[in-house]
Formats: structure tokens, C-alpha cells, sequence
């Protein structure tokens, strides 16, 4: 059967911390993060989007992210990819999608996306000085992430 890229069926893990580079407490980070990850893959309507942060910014992230999303989170140290993690590992992605985009740099998904790699594609987006040598070597294709987290600000 022939699929048109419309038709092909893509999740987008986030982890948000990874990309603002720390917790996420303004709107402005939300909104920009968005943006440059919109512009890196070429996000399409269909696209099944989890978004995972830590459980102190969840109303900001909750609340700021445009559009369909899953929303995940949990506390403590690597909360947001324990998060992705287990729905890389339990929730049979590699069997219900044709493309995994993974958007964090941490070396934490290097062996999932390895595995996935076997029969999906997978994608890392990352902030090149933030993605881990073990998971560019893991993906497939490797974007790197246009997004300064020091330019973004609150108007008074």
C-alpha cells in the first residue's frame, strides 16, 4: 500500500525542560519552544504530541502549549523523561506509528530510540550544544533545534 506523508502517523515526544534548559516558569518559554519546534520538524496536524515536564511546571506548560496535546509529568530528578521514557517502553509506539520524533538531547533515550530505530524511524531534535553524543549515534536523523532559552523574557 502507498501512504502519502499526510497519512503517515507521527508522535512527537517533548520533553520542554530539556529544550528551555531547566524549569519552565514563563509563558514567553512555552511559546518559543513551540515555535522552533514547529519549524524543525514541519509539525502537521495529525501529529500525536506529549508534552513532559517537571510537576512545578505543569500550569504554565498546561496552560501555554497551542493546541492538541497529551500533557505528562512527574517530579524529582529526570521526572519529564521517566515520563517519556515509560511511553517509549509500554506504549508500543514502534508498532502504532510510523516515525518517532524524540525532541530532547539527554542520553537517557539512547537505548530506546536505538531499539525503535530497528523498524522505526526516529528522529532526535535537540539544541546542538545539549544533545548527547550516545543519542545522536542511536537516531536515525539527528535536527538541531534553532532556540536560545537566554533570549527569552517577560514584559513587565
Amino acid at each position: 500500500m502507498m501512504y502519502t506523508t499526510a497519512a503517515l502517523r507521527r508522535i512527537v515526544l517533548i520533553d520542554i525542560e530539556n529544550i528551555v534548559g531547566g524549569g519552565v516558569s514563563l509563558p514567553g518559554q512555552v511559546h518559543g519552544a513551540q515555535a522552533a519546534i514547529a519549524e524543525a520538524i514541519g509539525q502537521r496536524d495529525n501529529d500525536h504530541v506529549v508534552v513532559a515536564c517537571g510537576r512545578f511546571c505543569v500550569n504554565v506548560v498546561g496552560f501555554e502549549w497551542a493546541g492538541p496535546r497529551r500533557l505528562v509529568f512527574r517530579g524529582g530528578n529526570n521526572g519529564a523523561d521517566l515520563e517519556l521514557l515509560d511511553i517509549l517502553e509500554t506504549e508500543r509506539v514502534g508498532d502504532r506509528f510510523d516515525e518517532v520524533v524524540v525532541v530532547s538531547g539527554d542520553g537517557i533515550f539512547a537505548d530506546v530510540v536505538s531499539f525503535l530505530g530497528l523498524g522505526t524511524d526516529v528522529t532526535v531534535v535537540s539544541r546542538p550544544e545539549s544533545c548527547s553524543r550516545r543519542l545522536r549515534m542511536a537516531a536515525k536523523y539527528v535536527l538541531d533545534l534553532d532556540y536560545d532559552p537566554s533570549v527569552i523574557t517577560e514584559a513587565a
